[in-house]
């Protein structure tokens, strides 16, 4: 039986994938702060699935938090033969007018913890000349973001980091894969406290793609073995697809002004 560890597994679209990866058979390490929920998780997962659950309850924006989630994976022996890097979070607002730290904590967890995770469970893969690698990006990796600038420029890191590992290790049978969701039901903009997140609008709540579409379209995408994929639709699909087409400087503007909030 295959193990897939995810990050940030407690909501959104880790929790998700935890659920899609248990219907299919996979046992589970999942990871989060959170333990009560991690807890709940699990208790709920072997009870409807012939599966094991191990939980590490861990905050990865502590520094060499990854190696610490590594090792307690190894001391119980197990090979990773999914690893899923989904935990991640953003900040909107005016850049000096944000926290130093929260900006901080964000690169540490959207791109060092995902890059010495990455390093350390991709190494003995590349020993096994087998196993997967799902790294959670978005669509907001293709063009910067006024007013998400960090987030989006982590993002940009895990796509091209993503894909660059993808040419280098496909030849050891290893699949890598950048997923670029675009908005989806999550606890990213209550975290990000971005009010008028696309799709919060009672209006227009069809915005928001369901975590579990955005879970089967990554699975279906890393099983053809796809450097990346965008999912949610069309829409999505012509945002990253702009800078194509138009200036550079003229794309950021047009989002300077979608995404300015009483600033």
């Amino acid at each position: 039986m295959k193990t897939a560890l995810i990050t940030g597994a407690s909501s959104g679209i880790g929790k998700a994938f935890a659920e899609e990866l248990a219907q299919r058979n996979y046992n589970l390490i999942i990871v989060a702060r959170s333990n009560s929920l991690l807890v709940e998780l699990k208790e709920k997962l072997e009870s409807q699935y012939a599966i094991k659950v191990k939980v590490i309850c861990q905050d990865l924006t502590v520094s060499g938090a990854g190696e610490i989630v590594f090792n307690q994976v190894k001391q119980d022996n197990i090979f990773v033969d999914l690893l899923i890097n989904n935990a991640g979070f953003g900040d909107y607002g005016r850049f000096t007018d944000r926290v130093l730290q929260k900006q901080l904590d964000m690169i540490q967890l959207n791109i060092t913890a995902l890059v010495e995770l990455t390093y350390l469970f991709l190494t003995e893969m590349k020993s096994q000349g087998r196993g997967e690698i799902i790294n959670v990006g978005s669509i907001a990796g293709y063009q910067p973001l006024p007013y998400l600038s960090v987030y989006a420029a982590t993002k940009a890191f895990v796509l091209s980091f993503s894909e660059a590992l993808w040419a280098e290790y496909k030849t050891y049978g290893i699949k890598i894969l950048a997923l670029c969701p675009g908005p989806t039901e999550s606890k990213f903009p209550e975290v990000a406290e971005f009010t008028n997140f696309p799709g919060m609008e009672d209006s227009n709540k069809n915005a928001l793609a369901k975590a579990e579409d955005v879970v089967k379209d990554a699975l279906s995408a890393l099983e053809k073995s796809q450097a990346n994929v965008v999912t949610g639709g069309i829409g999505n699909q012509i945002v990253v697809n702009l800078s194509r087409f138009f200036p550079r400087e003229l794309i950021v503007n047009g989002v300077e002004k979608q995404f300015r909030q009483n600033q």
